[in-house]
């Protein structure tokens, strides 16, 4: 991604992969100018405004714009025949618990072309962002019960293909994130689960879900864990929004719901019961003292 600003204080920007490029910003004359050297330069073909765009499909209205992936989704339940199947009400079984156990190994092949897919796709679809996360954690060695839960998320794509985002158009000019973790929740290494999504302007643009990469020993050390990441993504987001002239010049808003977590946070007294967690307590009372 580039950005080129005007000396009206005004940005144009322009977003390339591999050959596709998207132009957008508020100089409209800049742009014109940005496609008039490209045109110089190279071959291309100006498609107007943007409709498609590597498998998403971008529709505008008067209150903003939607962003989903219908023909992606169509595309990879025919790829895994289930065009047919009956949907699923979610996307995972909430009590499903996956363990290194011996069983019968499946197509190991297939089974990474539909997780890859499946991970793509979450790009517009945070709905199975933690039901993906599970399934890409078996990827060397798949077995029966984690192909049927991605035919299960499958199953669940099916019931909303068109399901997407919707970027409305706000007066908020702040940014947000919620962060959770999921305490031990592997049966097979004990590690915790974490996640967080983060919303600029009132609209969600980031999310994740992810296993962490030690085990916490208690349920308030794995939940400063999922704080750090998310004061990480918003730290990131302030940058990008500063690059794009658009600074942020409110505190920006955490929100846990671990009372232990958030008073460790504010009260460095319980040094000697966090020195385990010692650089994230470090880092999120640094940036909480930067407000």
């Amino acid at each position: 991604m580039f950005y080129r600003h005007s000396q009206k204080g005004r940005i144009a920007v322009i977003i390339v992969y591999v050959d596709d490029i998207i132009l957008t910003g508020d100089d409209v004359d800049e742009i014109r100018r940005l496609k008039e050297h490209l045109a110089l330069e190279f071959e291309i073909k100006d498609l107007g405004p943007l409709k498609y765009f590597l498998g998403m499909e971008v529709a505008r209205s008067k209150k903003g714009l939607v962003v989903s992936q219908k023909k992606y989704v169509i595309d990879l339940l025919k790829e895994a025949g289930m065009s047919g199947c009956r949907p699923a009400d979610t996307p995972i079984d909430p009590n499903v618990k996956f363990e290194n156990k011996e069983g019968r190994l499946v197509d190991k092949g297939q089974y990474q072309r539909l997780v890859g897919k499946l991970i793509y796709l979450s790009h517009t679809r945070p709905d199975i962002a933690f039901a993906v996360s599970l399934v890409s954690q078996f990827m060397h060695s798949p077995m029966e019960e984690h192909e049927e839960a991605v035919f299960r998320i499958l199953r669940y794509l099916k019931s909303s293909p068109g399901k997407g985002f919707f970027f409305k158009k706000s007066e908020q000019r702040g940014i947000e994130a919620y962060t959770d973790a999921d305490w031990a929740g592997s049966i097979t290494d004990k590690r915790s689960t974490s996640g967080y999504c983060t919303f600029v302007w009132g609209n969600l643009v980031t999310w994740r879900s992810k296993k962490q990469t030690v085990v916490a020993r208690s349920s308030a050390e794995a939940e400063f864990r999922s704080m750090a990441q998310g004061i990480c993504e918003m730290v990131w987001l302030k940058r990008i929004m500063e690059e794009l002239r658009k600074p942020i010049t409110s505190p920006m808003k955490l929100y846990c719901d671990s009372k232990a977590a958030i008073s460790i946070a504010h009260n460095p007294v319980q040094h000697d019961r966090t020195k385990h967690v010692e650089i994230d307590r470090h880092f999120i009372k640094e940036k909480i003292e930067e407000g």
